[in-house]
């Protein structure tokens, strides 16, 4: 189990990435964009250098739903290793057994 203030602290990132999304790839279409002048483009990345960090897709750590561990981290399932394998043991995950079966 993880501590509890460091998977809070990934719950506001996501939340605050989700807020500013728009906002930051407009900015970041318009920094790539060579019809506009150079100081406009210079203004634009002067902008999205000014959000917070947290704001950033980057920041956010991929953990497991159950015990916020970060490590082992399986994308399609949204758990880590070890609580797959015992949720696998338990039966809970419908169409994965363990191979010993």
């Amino acid at each position: 189990m993880s501590k509890k203030s460091v998977t809070n602290r990934n719950f506001k990132r996501i939340a605050k990435a989700d807020r500013v999304s728009s906002y930051r790839k407009n900015l970041k279409t318009d920094i790539k964009d060579r019809s506009l002048s150079l100081e406009e483009r210079f203004d634009k990345s002067q902008k999205l250098s000014s959000l917070s960090r947290d704001s950033s897709l980057v920041r956010q750590r991929n953990r497991d739903s159950f015990t916020g561990r970060p490590r082992g981290y399986y994308r399609y399932f949204g758990l880590d290793r070890i609580t797959l394998r015992l949720l696998a043991r338990a039966g809970q995950i419908p169409g994965l057994r363990p191979s010993s079966w």
